[in-house]
């Protein structure tokens, strides 16, 4: 059983390795789940994507958020082409319905439609300076249209069968199309721009020579080029290189095919091979010498465009791939399958670096730098081993010696290495850099765990310690795991699937450990007494021993961190620069427009890299987490000065102090007065209160006052809101509790004049004015009731008046000579002085503002 068990874990062990390594291939920033995706296009400059669905649905992505934006849903059937305008808020789309349709995605509506295809569009594009789209139709023309003029310009006549994909060239009159005659078509048309551009009678020459492709008035606007033959079978789709003179095209012949040209040929230059069913899509790396294939054989495939060979394969177990697409100016592809869509992208953008001091050590191409945060002097120290195309994954620096050692992670995890270098000292010039001498071994991850000793997790996930020789000391038994972080001296971090173990070297046993998926990066404290765990979409702080100190979770991905100089984490995501507090209170500083790689925190500013590894700085406002460290820590001096001088602003943060306790300090803060007369309820300044009440002038808010005016004793202020509501009962008890009997008799004189007489008699009741209470019976006409009362209270005569009036009047029994009348108790004297019936307890702040 113990024999099998072992066995079964080793098995699970060996997969996951194996899952990692395919995962390390390729990485996926979003996914969705649809219907078959047939067309994607990436907007040229904000985070979007449109996805054209089988099912006749267009969807809006928002890829760094992973939130979808819209859908346009007029197209009927299956929707093919798909295309962002690079400058205008437009996109245009063509479906199974014969039908172009031009968006306006701000406005959310189609705007026209464009008719003329006989068949399936297959797919549509803006051209990149002109105000032209071309489409692609089963009905075996290519058309040109002007999306301003909403008419067609040019049809394109040639192929004899259905016409794939058509696209301009990025910078050329030109225009390749791609059709399932097995020919790749390259077509000229210069004569359409300068048609459009200087209008005239010219083109009937070419006419003559090439009667296939004329406009609408039969005139020569494009003409056949080149004709690309080579595959067998239908051609899927064709590419120009954006600078250089090649097509690529993929067919279903399972090939990949390579095309150069020039004015006067085209010709095959070779062919890939490697798919095993029809190639859906390929185009060319918008910035490295690689191919990108996908297929209809559930894989997505990276070429050597030099080699032609294939580097790595994507594939999906139960999905064919349709579409593929690039970013124009982001390292970021899309592809289409059936049950959705993925972005990814091919290699990290991250920076190797590592930060000591006031130096950060990093490498760009095929030099390690050093940048002086206090001088900004940035020079290369040493020229690395490679052509800088190799991507270094992670670097770790040894000041005792002077040493760095480089990871390097290749697309197979089975190739990975390490390069131990000694950086020559004094060495500050940007000419003749000299190389550096490297000793190179294979691993996954390297990093110093002592001054001498280095620590190096092997390609079977064992860990060895070695010296500066590079040679091996010691081999150390480990918990599972497929990561190793710096953890102080002799100590390392391990990662497993889901879990982060605290690991002492020296005495080969686990410390601690605390639950963290996805972790990528972990960021110490310049005093190491806190941590900070950087997960995919998370990010966990700690303390020295691993407990658990707060975690916050990110919508977008995680990118970077530092620790400031006061304790507090500072981080990045995909599009905003936050921060932290180790209590968990959080917030954000300040927006980005592409993700940047935090080295170093120091006051207001935020040192970093960019993704083309320039060293950059950015200036932050670090007021809002100063002033909540400074509520924490109960340093309310300098919460009084930020109040005064700083500029606070944001439901946020008075939220943050309503929350947290502090709604006097809030009021500091907000203009509007709902807000303030929430605020001033809340924290018992019944004259802020009272102020706001004024300027609001609402019943709701008056009737609000009142009660809290009550409770506090403040029967000045209760009086005023009773009289701005006009509630006169509950104004005549106010005057009864408070024995203001002068101003009780004023109510009963309104209520007179008002006519309202059971307000007048319960005046004089509570004032315990019988003759008043006669004469009010008596004017309404109750008069038995009136003669019960001046009869019960002695007044004879009054009575016997009364009596004649009434009728059937019963025999009144004898009163007792020791009964006593109930008359109202002579009220406490306190209408000069407010007598609390709450305690309001006074925080240490405001205190300090009643000194000031």
């Amino acid at each position: 059983v113990i024999l099998t068990f072992n066995y079964l874990v080793d098995v699970v062990w060996f997969i996951t390795r194996k899952w990692l390594k395919e995962r390390r291939k390729m990485l996926t920033k979003f996914e969705t789940k649809s219907a078959r995706v047939k067309g994607l296009s990436f907007h040229p400059k904000r985070p979007w994507i449109l996805a054209s669905l089988h099912n006749g649905v267009i969807q809006l992505w928002d890829y760094r958020m992973c939130t979808l934006l819209e859908k346009f849903d007029e197209h009927d059937g299956p929707v093919r082409g798909i295309c962002f305008h690079n400058q205008q808020p437009l996109f245009v789309s063509g479906g199974d319905d014969y039908k172009i349709k031009v968006w306006n995605y701000k406005q959310k509506r189609c705007i026209f439609t464009l008719l003329g295809h006989l068949d399936y569009i297959r797919t549509t594009i803006f051209h990149h300076e002109y105000p032209w789209i071309v489409s692609a139709s089963d009905d075996q023309t290519i058309r040109i249209w002007n999306w301003q003029s909403r008419a067609c310009i040019c049809v394109l006549t040639g192929h004899n069968h259905y016409v794939m994909c058509a696209m301009f060239h990025p910078s050329e009159d030109m225009l390749v199309s791609a059709s399932l005659d097995q020919t790749v078509r390259v077509w000229d048309i210069s004569g359409l721009r300068k048609k459009n551009v200087a209008p005239g009678p010219g083109g009937l020459e070419e006419h003559l020579k090439n009667p296939g492709a004329t406009d609408l008035f039969g005139q020569a606007d494009a003409v056949v080029k080149h004709v690309l033959e080579g595959h067998d079978r239908g051609v899927n789709w064709a590419a120009f290189h954006p600078t250089l003179p090649l097509i690529v095209s993929g067919a279903d012949d399972r090939q990949i095919k390579l095309w150069r040209m020039n004015d006067c040929k085209a010709w095959e230059v070779d062919t890939c091979r490697g798919h095993y069913n029809n190639v859906s899509c390929v185009l060319f790396h918008p910035r490295q010498d690689l191919l990108l294939s996908n297929s209809e054989d559930r894989s997505i495939r990276v070429w050597d465009m030099s080699k032609r060979t294939c580097l790595y394969t994507s594939r999906r177990e139960h999905e064919r791939f349709w579409v593929l697409t690039s970013h124009p100016s982001l390292n970021l592809f899309a592809a289409g399958h059936d049950t959705g869509m993925i972005i990814f992208k091919l290699e990290r953008e991250r920076p190797a670096y590592t930060v000591h001091g006031n130096i950060l050590y990093y490498v760009k191409e095929r030099y390690l730098r050093k940048l002086d945060f206090t001088t900004s002097k940035d020079v290369p120290v040493m020229q690395i081993r490679g052509s800088g195309k190799t991507l270094v994954y992670s670097m770790s620096f040894n000041p005792a010696e002077n040493a760095v050692l480089l990871c390097t992670r290749a697309s197979n995890v089975d190739n990975s290495t390490y390069d131990l270098y000694t950086i020559p000292r004094d060495h500050d010039s940007e000419t003749q850099v000299p190389e550096g001498e490297s000793k190179r071994s294979p691993g996954i991850t390297a990093l110093w765990v002592a001054r001498n000793r280095f620590a190096v997790l092997d390609r079977s996930y064992q860990l060895v310690i070695k010296n500066l020789k590079n040679e091996v000391t010691k081999k150390v038994q480990t918990p599972n795991c497929d990561e190793i972080f710096y953890a102080g001296t002799g100590m390392l971090l391990l990662r497993d699937i889901d879990v982060v173990i605290l690991f002492d070297v020296q005495q080969k046993r686990t410390i601690a450990q605390v639950k963290v998926t996805s972790l990528r990066y972990v960021v110490w404290s310049s005093d190491m007494s806190h941590i900070a765990l950087l997960g995919r979409h998370s990010v966990t702080i700690c303390n020295r021993k691993l407990d658990l100190l707060c975690s916050l979770h990110e919508s977008t991905r995680v990118k970077s961190g530092a620790w400031d100089d006061s304790g507090v984490f500072i981080y990045t995501t995909s599009n905003h620069i936050k921060y932290t507090l180790i209590n968990g209170d959080h917030g954000i500083i300040r927006t980005l427009d592409l993700p940047i790689y935090i080295t170093r925190v120091k006051g207001n500013n935020v040192f970093c890299l960019d993704r083309e590894y320039k060293p950059r700085t950015f200036t932050i406002d670090p007021t809002e987490f100063k002033f909540k460290l400074a509520l924490i820590h109960h340093k309310y001096e300098e919460v009084l000065y930020m109040v005064k001088n700083a500029k606070l602003v944001g439901q946020a943060i008075i939220s943050y102090l309503q929350r947290k306790g502090y709604p006097e300090v809030a009021l500091h803060f907000v203009k509007d007065d709902k807000t303030r007369f929430t605020l001033a309820l809340e924290c018992g300044n019944i004259e802020i209160a009272l102020d706001a009440a004024k300027a609001l002038n609402d019943k709701a808010c008056w009737d609000q006052l009142a009660e809290a005016a009550l409770m506090h004793g403040n029967h000045q202020v209760v009086e005023m809101c009773y009289q701005r509501t006009k509630s006169f009962d509950r104004l005549s008890f106010l005057y009864l509790i408070t024995g203001n009997l002068e101003k009780l008799r004023k109510m009963t004189k309104i209520a007179e004049i008002r006519k309202e007489r059971s307000a007048q008699y319960h005046g004089a009741l509570l004032l315990g004015d019988v003759e008043e209470r006669i004469r009010i019976l008596k004017s309404v006409n109750l008069n038995s009731l009136a003669y019960l009362t001046a009869a019960t209270h002695g007044y004879v005569d009054e009575a016997e008046k009364l009596k004649e009036a009434c009728s059937n009047i019963p025999q009144l029994p004898e009163i007792e000579k020791n009964a006593k009348f109930l008359r109202p108790p002579p009220p406490i004297q306190q209408a000069e002085n407010n007598w609390p019936l709450l305690t309001v307890n006074r925080v240490s702040f405001r205190i300090l503002l009643s000194y000031r």
